[in-house]
């Protein structure tokens, strides 16, 4: 949590007036922030500042290793945070891939499930990465990424959060993840929970131990609409103790994965919080 808070204020003190061409809206720029997880001691980085909707963030998560492409499948999972993308913004409105209300094109998990071969076919990425883990291989490229500029046309949006490497050291599984921008106030709020919950997850269902999550984040910034809330509310608040994620032990593989696990399967305790704070979107 203390890292979170330390970006926020770093962000206020040091960033730069950045104009964003997408939304319109300038924001308070900084130039890569690395943050660390304790998957290990279950110290879940859940915002305590505010109050954080962490079941929606894992409930999209879930979707990406799905492939899900459509924004009701991931109302379906709990979460909502691709109706807008999907339905609101312009230029994908206009774009002759998209293929109706809720369609999201080729993003996210679509790449991570199914990126295509230029000869034909496709690759299954997280497959290769999770029966090499299972096996406790680790080959140096289990590397999980969605960024695919060749396809950036035919999705709604491109991939924040893009890449995702594990790396087996015995019976200990880390993660480092890779973003390339990153709203503060509203994403960071939601990827760091992401971060955590996917290494603690393919751990589970790898038969491995869970260690650290590196996190790093090359543009990190809080829009100019944001500020206000962030400086004078949020961080005037005293953070409490990191609350814990319980995983429910029945899911022990992929198909398990891609199929019956709801929100029901996951518990956080110990979360205390101070009062949810409304901070603007920007499509």
């Amino acid at each position: 949590m203390r890292q979170y808070l330390d970006l926020c204020q770093r962000i206020i003190d040091q960033g730069h007036w950045v104009e964003n061409q997408r939304t319109g809206k300038r924001c308070l720029t900084v130039i890569n922030a690395d943050l660390t997880y304790n998957v290990a001691d279950n110290e879940l980085p859940l915002v305590t500042t505010r109050k954080s909707y962490w079941k929606s963030a894992i409930a999209e998560f879930i979707g990406y290793i799905r492939g899900y492409d459509n924004a009701a499948d991931f109302r379906a999972l709990g979460t909502k945070t691709w109706d807008a993308n999907a339905n609101e913004n312009e230029a994908w409105l206009n774009n002759a891939y998209r293929k109706g209300a809720d369609d999201m094109g080729r993003v996210y998990g679509v790449q991570g499930r199914s990126w295509n071969k230029p000869d034909g076919g496709s690759i299954d990425q997280l497959r290769k990465i999770v029966d090499d883990l299972s096996q406790g291989i680790d080959d140096r490229g289990e590397i999980l990424t969605f960024y695919n500029p060749g396809e950036f046309h035919m999705g709604c949006l491109r991939p924040c959060m893009h890449t995702h490497t594990f790396s087996l050291l015995g019976d200990t599984l880390y993660l480092t993840s890779y973003q390339r921008s990153c709203d503060v106030p509203l994403g960071q709020n939601f990827n760091q929970i992401q971060v955590f919950t996917f290494l603690k997850l393919m751990a589970q269902i790898t038969g491995n131990k869970p260690g650290l999550a590196y996190h790093k984040i090359v543009n990190a910034h809080i829009y100019e609409d944001q500020l206000p809330l962030m400086r004078d509310v949020q961080l005037k608040r005293q953070p409490f103790a990191a609350p814990q994620l319980e995983i429910n032990p029945d899911i022990k593989s992929l198909e398990d994965l891609e199929t019956w696990v709801t929100m029901d399967d996951f518990k956080v305790t110990g979360y205390q919080h101070h009062d949810a704070i409304a901070y603007p979107f920007s499509v």
